[in-house]
């Protein structure tokens, strides 16, 4: 909800020489009457300088004139009174409320005073009026509204200066109209003209409404005021030709001209005629108007005015004639029935969508007059005029036309009024053709069923059948399509119409409850019982199947925008839900991706009680609609929107006061911890925001408890709220401290992240103090957790930097201890070097701790000691400010200090760049000294001197910095100029060829790669000796690579535009308005004008994408600030910079130092952020005038040279695209989308390369601007498309040019020679026709039709280039209306040849296959019946059945043909009826059996074009006849001899294919419990055998993924040889183990295995093999799961863990070795980085016998957490079952203990961590998600319990030896490990943490691990002994 703008209150403050005059006035002795008061309160007002006091004193003031006596004897005070008010009002703002309350003031004298306050105002408004200064006009304009805006005495003034108003207008218009021609290309200074012109045009409106009848009874007498108005009527007649006026100005401008003739000549029916007469641009009826208005209209009659001007004289008559009680006549009629013609004839040629929004606002004007007119005078309307406003009429049929081409146009407002217009329509032909409600006519019906035909992605539908409810009712819509609900609900999955499907459903709803509630009053039914039911079947049931079953993504928006309607609708629904669901829960589980009974559950209770229909009460939860046990199953599930639904079902509450109750206290824990980890920025932006609705219900219910226990003397009342408060404290206690022990070294980020963003938000509400009157949340927050929180700083995410930085200044000072100086010092020391640091994210966290320390007293004497140790020539400022200003001071201290070690870090680096890019990389400090300056308030500095200063040092250090690293920048290629890191050379060559390349701009440099070495100074010179300085002060050389220069360069360009435009955008300015007053401030002009000179270099020359791009951020900055700074100067730049950049664009050429490669590189950015800047309120003239430029220069020039204009037009075509994707510009680019698409189809015509490759992107980045964004994997789905009417009515230049590019590509095609000669531009072409559709809307042809394309289209067919063909094939399905498909497939099949002959062309041909195919193939998927009987297809196609034979030797159309008959063939509801296609199917089955597929006894030609296409096509037709629908084919019994051929096919393509679909036919049968009539012994067999002797990778995968399929036990067969499983086992086992390098094989053979495993071990007999070969399978399954495999892999194993649950984990069948490794992959599993992977792991816990878990999580899904929580768990419970406790618990110790790294580290491992250095942007195998300290915790916990439980349970039994002596070895391995972590993590520097945070975790993990080993092993020892 967007908050109202609150209105600016100004105080009264006068000339001093008037306020003086005033108060002398005002002056009284005495005053204790009436009028004394008064006047002493203005005069105390007067002196007053406070707003509000000056406002309760004019209210009194007003309040003591209203009480006043009549003729009072101080008449002389009296009247200095009312001039006093009546001076404030005229100088006072408009909407300042203390004129308002001057006016009410004024409004309430007594009546006897009225005169002399009218004539107080009257004088001083008189003195407004003869202001002759222009600056003032807005002013006296704004005065003059005001006096009409509800102030009837300052109405009454204006009427009485009636003449000196309207001369006043006047002379503001002719201002405005000249100073428009001036002001032309200074955007600030022509928006205020704008604004300016708009409130006169609008005053006079008003002037002349409110005074009619002034104006009427002084025009005949008084000459003037007919001078004035005919003057008036001129300057607006001038202001709508003049295309330089904004819109808005223009359409008011055309009411005032209405208005000003109707109230000339009244409201007869001469108006209606001159009015006509000006529409038509005609003078015949002008002779009824006065001659003066004769001569004026003139001029609006010209053939050369502007289009719009009618558009605008349409609105104007529509909105200034009164429509609904003017006289009629014959002219009004006429006018009525003219406004629409005009504006639908103007609709076809409007470009700007700005246009379209005007004429589709005033056509549904004109609706709604219509409307009015008619219900007025319906029995004095001609029968003529009804006719033709009732449906059916032509006007009735062109509007309706453009409703369908607006109703999908980008404006909501555009879509808005269209959907208004098309409501009108129904009514006005309901109202012309007296239908009723409940009985549509044939008009009405025949429109909806076209609607309810058209596509459900077109949005304008559904405000469409919306209309129809509203007007007919849902009975109505119901009875045409029952199914209607289920299928709005299907569309509420699709996040663009969810909206609009939700609203259509509740106006159906609604509606329908509505009629059925009218019926059954009708029928005197007194229970609701009948009725609801049928209501509850028809919209409640639909919408509980589809939560159920329907996947969760799904849904998500039913609870959006549905459920809560319908609850809101019927609330006594919930019940109804509750039951139904609730009896669901025991079989309705939910399948893979569904949220099943449990979650539908939760949806509905959560909408319910976020509307308040169900409320908690004290005694029972939710008021026991739903029990405490499913929703404790909700918050842990495995789907996120289930747990979100849940959450939001405790925390969400109609009232914020409600009380929480402890249930939901104990709910928000269980849900607490398992869900921080996710990885899903969706489900923490709710889970956060739910938990803050729940902490404000927590803190107003805490206030509202409090406050009744200082009213309330009930003692149980108070007794129980303090109860509950303390309720409250013990659950903020508990959430805090949960949150920061989460907040350890390793913890995820998504973990870090929730846990941050939570204790913000108890902060914000409840602070961290520790104060004893609150919950004292302080008292849980230790050193340890403001440590935590500290060293969250360090993450690498930029939003935990974010969350923990705020965090830390609300956290108690003692806990984070930022006060002790030491503490500070290392912080601040840690800052420094991390600005410094190589890794480019380190500058991030050293601006972070910066910004904490800025409020830190003591932080410039640190920087003081800083600086001294460092040498650096660093000062304080002079002057000790006062404590407020401590910020001000150590912002201003460490920019400072930033700007020193910056300074000689830049004198280095120009001395020697590698010696920077490798030490000091300069980017961190200005990064530094940006963030800093962001957090400073610079409104209210104190010390602006220095300010000064520190500026222009900044200002200076950036030009030195960027001068150092711009020759590497603007290279002509920055990326390669650097070498890479693989030679040993030193760095002198490196060095050399850095400064060679200071003055060239060349790329012929580094071919090897250097590295510098301080110890290597042979054949160097001296001036190279000296570069080599040493960094470490043992004189140890410093490593430079190719990565750190380059990114030391164009980071440090990055940060330098940063600091440059963040000095633009929040320092003040420096500058002198009109030359008299000075605005003081901190930066020049003139260091503004530099600035924008350095980036317009940069830009222009940079050739690195992260230079330019990020330069282009900054430029921005300033231009923004150039258009809101006052300096006429600066105002200025924006448009003189373009005009330059233009100037230098036209006259490059390859000689030139702009980049025309790189897709011209920064000058689309460049030019980008000029025109953004222009203000949206203005005229866009900048925008206009630059897009034609470059739409000149992007056109080919009509003599094709291409010498001079290479280059201007590939900068050309890249800066249009640019323009055309900046979204910034919105619908204003839209005018130019035609001229853009022209340019880049012309320019695929250029033979210069560069023009044809910019001319693509161009091309591409149009397409999305014309059809938005891709909405579907589809590309020719119709949500991708548009329709042609649509398409043509937005751009209608597109339509000629379109046409004639295709007719001379159609040429082009015809080919009898068989060459290819493909037209350039005819790819484009086809690419965009393809997007086009014909609507079944569409009526009669207009001059926009889609048929003139058709037949190019089709010769475009005839192409002897393959792709062309398809293409034309695609471009030809939308022009064709399923209608017509019949007749367009005869057509095209009567033009193919009978028979086979020597002039046949296989070109055309295959084209017209093709094209027949897609249209069959279309008018299936969309039509879903039959072809119309007659059609003729069938016999055209028996009588070209030697296509498909042998007979035609071309293998391309055999295959087109044979794929032509399996579309009429193959479905099972064929197109045909059926004895034409069994004819089609024995001619095909026959012509199948004699091709080489089937009967192969000839040589085979693979190698011929088009045969592998051929075999495919037949593979397709006998895969119709065998596997899918045999039983029509009636041939069944040569399904076995067609699947054998199949499988033993040659082609590898042929058998994928036919087992591709054996798998989905298996797979569906699976589904449906059925088994294939064709699957026999003979074809299981060939399966068996195919899976032993396959080659092919894909194709053996697809056979083990069909034989998974099959559960049923195999007889495995080679040849005729059986096999035993145990051999095939093993068989598998070999296959899987060599077949890693295929994913799809690979999951095939151990999903295959696994199952054969799974069957083994089952089995009552093993053999000695299997027994061998399982731990073999354990190993492969465990290699499987490690973080390198592929996604595919991880999937595969886990749905094999999760089905050897019960079998494989829970039984000790595969002995403790391999079962535990087993469960240690399904660990690993759950833990795993991908989120899909992590959700299939745990689906085990369903597999899971009951008996063994807990009875919460038994048979549910849960999630990832709490499935490993679960399952380490259940192991250790299996452990006591299997009775092997000391077995397993020393086992899971060395998970524990970490067995992954291997044999104990040495002295020299340790310190090579301390030694790491990371390449920059390395990759590495970190998981963000898995958390190894939180696991080792959850194994310590675990095992200790199951050691305690042991130690009381265990029976006397003998330990092994072994097992002990092994407690004991790994008892010193922890040990040793243990000491040598501590001794590492002594060794690290202070902070270690920031300063090498991946050995501080690394060590700190190390140590959690050895301690915590311990302690199990020690408990474990105590437990045996």
């Amino acid at each position: 909800m967007v908050k109202k703008k609150t209105p600016k209150v100004e105080a009264l403050v006068l000339e001093e020489e008037k306020l003086n005059e005033l108060l002398a006035s005002l002056s009284v002795d005495g005053g204790h009457d009436g009028v004394g008061q008064v006047a002493k309160t203005l005069h105390t007002c007067l002196e007053l300088n406070d707003p509000v006091q000056q406002i309760q004193l004019v209210k009194k003031a007003g309040s003591l004139l209203e009480k006043l006596g009549e003729a009072p004897t101080d008449g002389e005070i009296l009247g200095c009174c009312l001039q006093t008010l009546s001076l404030g009002y005229t100088f006072l703002q408009a909407k300042n409320p203390l004129r308002r309350a001057i006016s009410s003031a004024l409004s309430s004298v007594p009546p006897w005073l009225q005169e002399r306050a009218m004539a107080s105002l009257s004088m001083c408004l008189s003195d407004c009026l003869s202001d002759s200064n222009p600056d003032h006009y807005p002013h006296v304009i704004n005065t003059i509204a005001g006096c009409l805006d509800g102030f009837p005495l300052g109405e009454r003034c204006i009427n009485n200066l009636l003449l000196e108003v309207l001369a006043f207008l006047l002379n503001g218009l002719h201002e405005y109209v000249h100073q428009n021609s001036v002001v032309a290309g200074s955007h600030i200074a022509q928006a205020q003209l704008m604004h300016s012109c708009l409130a006169a045009v609008k005053t006079s409106i008003q002037v002349i409404q409110k005074c009619q009848g002034s104006i009427i009874s002084t025009l005949t007498s008084h000459q003037t005021l007919k001078d004035t108005l005919s003057s008036l009527l001129d300057c607006y007649i001038r202001i709508i030709t003049d295309e330089e006026f904004l819109q808005a100005i223009q359409s008011t401008s055309g009411m005032a001209i209405v208005l000003l003739i109707r109230s000339v000549m009244g409201s007869g029916d001469e108006v209606a005629s001159v009015v006509c007469s000006l529409l038509r641009c005609s003078m015949n009826g002008l002779d009824l108007a006065p001659i003066w208005i004769k001569e004026r209209c003139e001029k609006l009659c010209k053939s050369t005015r502007p289009p719009g001007v009618s558009m605008y004289l349409c609105h104007g008559a529509l909105a200034m004639l009164s429509w609904k009680g003017s006289s009629t006549g014959p002219h009004w009629e006429t006018l009525l029935l003219l406004v629409p013609n005009i504006l639908l004839d103007l609709d076809v040629s409007i470009k700007e969508s700005s246009t379209v929004m005007v004429v589709v606002r005033v056509l549904m004007l004109w609706s709604s007059a219509a409307l009015d007119y008619l219900q007025e005078r319906k029995q004095l309307c001609t029968l003529s005029l009804q006719q033709s406003l009732s449906g059916g009429s032509d006007l009735h049929r062109r509007l309706l036309e453009h409703i369908y081409s607006h109703w999908e146009h980008p404006l909501d407002g555009v879509r808005h009024h269209t959907c208004s217009l098309f409501r009108n329509l129904l009514l006005l032909h309901r109202f012309t053709n007296s239908t009723s409600e409940a009985n549509p006519d044939s008009c009405i019906i025949e429109l909806t069923e076209r609607l309810l035909q058209l596509e459900w992605h077109m949005r304008g539908k559904y405000g469409a059948l919306g209309c129809l409810v509203e007007l007919y009712g849902a009975k109505y819509l119901l009875e045409i399509q029952p199914q209607l609900p289920s299928c709005l609900l299907n569309l509420m999955s699709d996040q663009t119409l969810a909206p609009y499907a939700s609203d259509l459903l509740e106006r159906l709803f609604i509606s329908h409850k509505e009629q059925l509630t009218a019926d059954a009053s009708a029928e005197n039914l007194t229970t609701t019982e009948a009725w609801m039911e049928c209501w509850h079947q028809m919209w409640v049931t639909p919408l509980l199947l589809v939560l159920c079953g329907a996947g969760v993504d799904e849904t998500t928006y039913i609870l959006d925008y549905f459920l809560p309607k319908l609850l809101r609708c019927s609330p006594s629904s919930l019940t109804y839900m509750v039951q139904a669901l609730q009896d669901r829960l025991p079989y309705c589980k939910g399948s893979t991706g569904s949220r099943g009974a449990l979650g539908a559950l939760m949806t509905c209770l959560r909408a319910a009680r976020s509307q308040g229909v169900m409320q908690s009460q004290a005694d029972a939860l939710w008021g026991e609609l739903a029990p405490v046990s499913p929703v404790r199953q909700a918050l842990i599930h495995k789907h996120d929107q289930v747990r979100m639904d849940a959450l939001g079902l405790v925390c969400e509450s109609h009232r914020s006061t409600e009380v929480l109750t402890s249930q939901e206290m104990d709910l928000l824990h269980h849900f607490l911890l398992p869900n921080l980890n996710s990885q899903s920025p969706s489900v923490r932006q709710q889970a956060v925001s739910l938990f803050k609705k729940v902490l404000c219900r927590v803190k107003d219910s805490t206030q509202l408890m409090l406050k009744r226990q200082s009213q309330v003397k009930e003692p149980e009342q108070r007794a129980r709220d303090q109860h509950t408060l303390c309720l409250y404290k013990e659950f903020l206690h508990e959430l805090s401290t949960k949150l920061f022990d989460v907040l350890l070294p390793g913890a995820s980020f998504s973990k870090c992240l929730m846990s941050l963003h939570l204790l913000g938000l108890l902060a914000e509400l409840f602070t961290f103090g520790t104060e004893p009157d609150g919950f004292a949340l302080g008292e849980v927050v230790t050193s340890t957790h403001a440590q935590n929180v500290l060293y969250c700083v360090a993450s690498n995410f930029l939003e935990v930097k974010l969350l923990a930085t705020t965090l830390l200044r609300k956290l108690p000072i003692s806990a984070v201890g930022l006060e002790e100086p030491h503490v500070m010092r290392g912080i601040l020391q840690a800052a420094l070097d991390l600005s410094t640091s190589t890794n480019p994210f380190d500058s991030v966290t050293a601006a972070h701790l910066l910004n904490l320390l800025l409020d830190q007293p003591n932080l410039s004497h640190a920087l003081l000691l800083s600086a001294q140790e460092q040498k650096l020539n660093f000062q304080l400022p002079s002057t000790l400010p006062p404590a407020p200003d401590v910020q001000e001071l150590n912002t201003l201290s460490v920019i400072q200090f930033l700007l020193c070690c910056l300074q000689l870090e830049v004198s280095k680096a120009e001395h020697c760049l590698l010696q920077a890019a490798a030490s000091y990389p300069l980017y961190g400090r200005a990064h530094c000294i940006t963030a800093v300056l962001q957090n400073l308030n610079t409104e209210c500095l104190r010390h602006t001197e220095e300010w000064r200063r520190l500026v222009s040092e900044l200002i200076a250090i950036c030009y030195r910095l960027s001068d150092v690293v711009s020759p590497v920048v603007q290279s002509s290629s920055p990326e390669g100029l650097i070498p890479m890191d693989a030679s040993t050379d030193t760095s002198a060559g490196l060095q050399r060829v850095l400064q060679e390349i200071q003055p060239r701009d060349t790329n012929d440099f580094f071919t090897s790669a250097r590295e510098l070495d301080a110890h290597d100074e042979e054949d160097q010179e001296e001036t190279q000796k000296k570069t080599k300085v040493s960094l470490a002060t043992g004189g140890e050389g410093y490593r430079v690579t190719a990565q750190m220069v380059l990114v030391c360069c164009w980071r440090s360009m990055k940060e330098v535009a940063m600091l440059l435009g963040q000095l633009c955008q929040s320092l003040p300015l420096h500058y002198s308005s009109d030359g008299a007053h000075t605005h003081p401030g901190l930066i020049t002009e003139a260091q503004v004008t530099c600035i924008g000179l350095y980036f317009r270099q940069q830009l222009l020359q940079s050739r690195h994408r992260g230079a330019f791009e990020l330069a282009y951020v900054g430029f921005v900055r300033l231009t923004d600030m150039l258009c809101r700074s006052g300096s006429k100067v600066l105002q200025q730049l924006p448009a003189c910079w373009l005009s330059e950049v233009l100037e230098e664009v036209k006259a490059s050429d390859p000689s030139s130092k702009l980049c025309a490669t790189r897709r011209s590189a920064g000058i689309p950015f460049y030019i980008q952020a000029l025109l953004s800047s222009e203000p949206k309120s203005s005229s866009c003239s900048l925008l206009k005038m630059t897009m034609r430029e470059l739409i000149t220069l992007a056109m080919p020039t009509p003599d094709r040279n291409t010498d001079g204009s290479t280059v201007p037009q590939v900068h050309a075509l890249n800066i249009l695209r640019a323009l055309y994707r900046d979204t910034r510009l919105g619908e204003n680019i839209i005018c130019f989308v035609s001229d853009g698409m022209q340019a880049a189809v012309l320019g695929f015509t250029s033979p210069v390369w560069a023009v044809r490759n910019s001319s693509t992107l161009l091309f591409s980045t149009l397409i999305t601007r014309i059809f938005g964004v891709k909405k579907g994997r589809d590309e020719h789905s119709k949500k991708n498309r548009m329709t042609g009417r649509e398409f043509f009515t937005r751009f209608p230049a597109l339509y000629p040019f379109l046409l004639n590019q295709l007719k001379e590509a159609a040429v082009s095609v015809e080919s009898d020679s068989g060459q290819v000669k493909l037209h350039p531009s005819l790819f484009l072409l086809l690419l965009v026709l393809s997007r086009l559709y014909p609507s079944p809307m569409d009526g009669s042809p207009s001059p926009l039709g889609l048929a003139p394309f058709m037949p190019f289209i089709i010769r475009c067919g005839r192409s002897a280039e393959y792709r062309t063909r398809e293409m034309a094939a695609q471009a030809l399905v939308p022009f064709v209306l399923v209608t017509r498909v019949p007749s367009t497939v005869h057509s095209l099949l009567q033009a193919l040849p009978q028979d086979p002959g020597p002039q046949i062309q296989h070109n055309y041909i295959h084209g017209t296959l093709l094209q027949v195919l897609f249209l069959l193939q279309s008018y299936q998927s969309e039509s879903n019946r039959p072809l119309p009987a007659g059609n003729g297809i069938a016999e055209a196609v028996l009588q070209r059945m030697w296509l498909a034979s042998r007979q035609n030797g071309c293998v391309v159309t055999r295959g087109a043909f044979l794929d032509v008959l399996v579309c009429l063939c193959g479905p099972k509801i064929s197109l045909l009826c059926d004895s034409e296609v069994g004819k089609l199917r024995q001619e095909t089955l026959s012509i199948l059996l004699t091709s080489t597929l089937v009967n192969n006894n000839g040589p085979t030609a693979n190698l011929e074009p088009g045969n592998i296409q051929y075999m495919l096509s037949l593979t397709r037709v006998a895969i119709s006849a065998s596997v899918e629908i045999p039983e029509l084919w009636g041939r069944q019994h040569l399904t076995t001899q067609l699947l054998e051929c199949l499988f033993n096919c040659p082609q590898y393509e042929v058998r994928e294919l036919v087992l591709e679909r054996v798998l989905m036919r298996l797979k569906e049968a699976k589904d449906q419990k059925k088994t294939p009539a064709w699957l026999n012994e003979t074809i299981l067999s060939n399966l068996t055998s195919l899976a032993l002797h396959e080659r092919h990778t894909q194709c053996l995968a697809k056979v083990l993924q069909v034989l998974s399929v099959l559960s049923c036990d195999l007889h495995w067969m080679n040849g005729v040889q059986h096999l035993s499983q145990e051999s095939f086992l093993l068989y598998l086992l070999a296959l899987a183990q060599r077949s890693a390098l295929s994913v799809e094989l690979y999951c095939a053979a151990m999903t295959l295995l696994s199952q054969l495993v799974t069957q083994v071990v089952n089995s009552d007999s093993k053999g000695a093999s299997i027994t061998a070969c399982l731990p073999q399978w354990s190993a492969l399954v465990c290699s499987s799961c490690s973080e390198e495999q592929p996604v595919d892999v991880k999937l595969a194993v886990a749905k094999v863990l999760v089905n050897a649950t019960s079998t494989l984990l829970t039984e000790l069948q595969l002995g403790l070795v391999s079962t535990l490794s087993l469960w240690r992959s399904l660990f690993l599993l759950l833990q795993d980085e991908d989120q899909e992977v992590r959700s299939c792991a745990s689906d085990f816990i369903a597999n899971v016998p009951t008996h063994l878990i807990s009875a919460d999580v038994a048979g549910v899904t849960v999630c990832p957490p709490v499935a490993l929580d679960v399952g380490v768990r259940l192991l250790c419970h299996l452990f006591e079952r299997w009775k092997q406790v000391p077995a397993g618990v020393i086992a899971v110790t060395e998970w524990l203990l970490g067995d992954e790294e291997g044999i104990e580290e040495t002295g020299a491992d340790d310190a090579s961590i301390l030694d790491e250095e990371d390449a920059l942007f390395e990759k590495s195998d970190l998981n963000l998600w898995a958390e190894p300290v939180q696991w080792v915790k959850m194994l310590h916990r675990h095992l200790i319990s199951l050691i305690i439980i042991y130690k009381q349970t265990k029976e006397l039994e003998c330990i092994e030896m072994e097992q002990a002596r092994q407690i004991n070895r790994m008892a010193s391995h922890a040990r040793a490990k243990l000491l040598r972590s501590k001794q590492a993590l002594d060794t690290l520097p202070v902070l270690p943490q920031f300063s090498c945070p991946t050995a501080y975790a690394r060590l700190v993990l190390q140590e959690q691990r050895a301690t915590l080993a311990l302690d199990v092993l020690d408990n474990m020892r105590g437990a045996l002994e």
